[in-house]
């Protein structure tokens, strides 16, 4: 099966094309923008060569439900998802700072507790902790939001508004709803027997207006553990089943990729392109609770694709 790597539309009133990792983002009378989810992977900052069937869909869709399900907390930047692959909504000036929630010590909070750090982007942690301990409440710990192909460095609340990059007023409201947004992706992961245990948001502006923009709380987007075994493997400290896309970064180290310099990505056989696929679907079925409809995958899907977004620009 051809998985979707790389679109090249022209559409109507179309003023600008950016490629990132995964998605292709088309800007439309600089008012809106079109986001393709390609079925492009990455890790280790490294765009893999083989795309994954139907990743594309399950980004978006859950995008998509979680963008419509806390609408009511922050307004957001879309319109509609005219098609499985795509969502088109409203361009707005990015805010230069990522929003990181963090529930538990894991990942790269704990890498960094572990070399000695008690303070995250200023945020104070106390000593004595464990991998995977839950803290008391939620903390924030934001980075700057890199240029293309850069690194995301840590920033202290402090630092983002000494340096200009958001007002004092505006980090505020970005404070509370991150951390409303968690609260009910929290929430909804519970119920689904899931715990939320860190995500990222990111937010722009139209006039001095503050939207939601990108995706959330998807597994390329957030760390997942699941509920049930959770205290037992903490108190033996072992690895805790988590539901995200670090499987596929524990494939690569254990076949001796981690992106540095020299390292080859290895072999993606159509065996590991079709595993990796099912574990996409089994993460959306798994945060959704409902049943995956995989899209028609055939030699249209590109047509099929631009009728969509084209049918829908013709609305806006």
């Amino acid at each position: 099966m051809q998985a979707i790597t790389r679109t090249e539309f022209d559409f109507p009133g179309q003023t600008g094309k950016y490629t990132g990792k995964v998605r292709d983002v088309y800007s439309i009378d600089n008012k809106y923008l079109v986001m393709i989810a390609t079925d492009r992977i990455s890790a280790f900052d490294v765009v893999l060569p083989k795309g994954i069937p139907y990743k594309g869909q399950v980004l978006n869709q859950i995008a998509a439900k979680f963008l419509d399900s806390t609408s009511d907390i922050v307004p957001n930047w879309k319109i509609a998802s005219p098609d499985p692959m795509v969502t088109v909504g409203y361009k707005c000036d990015p805010l230069p700072v990522e929003m990181i929630v963090r529930a538990y010590l894991t990942g790269s909070s704990w890498r960094s507790y572990k070399d000695g750090a008690r303070d995250i982007c200023g945020v104070p942690v106390p000593e004595g902790m464990k991998e995977h301990q839950k803290f008391d409440n939620p903390i924030l710990t934001p980075t700057t939001k890199a240029e293309i192909g850069g690194h995301d460095q840590d920033i202290s609340r402090e630092e983002i508004i000494s340096q200009g990059l958001v007002s004092e007023e505006d980090y505020i409201k970005l404070e509370e709803y991150s951390m409303a947004l968690f609260q009910r992706g929290t929430q909804m992961a519970a119920e689904r027997g899931l715990i939320l245990v860190d995500t990222k948001y990111e937010f722009g502006k139209i006039g001095d207006k503050i939207y939601l923009i990108d995706e959330i709380h998807t597994p390329d987007s957030s760390r997942y553990f699941y509920a049930e075994p959770y205290q037992e493997l903490f108190a033996k400290g072992e690895a805790q089943k988590q539901l995200s896309k670090e499987f596929v970064r524990e494939w690569l180290m254990a076949n001796g990729f981690q992106g540095k310099e020299g390292q080859n990505v290895p072999e993606m056989t159509d065996e590991v392109v079709a595993s990796i696929s099912e574990r996409y679907i089994e993460l959306y079925e798994s945060i959704t609770g409902t049943s995956f409809q995989k899209a028609p995958y055939g030699n249209d899907i590109y047509e099929r694709i631009d009728a969509n977004i084209r049918n829908m620009l013709a609305r806006l």
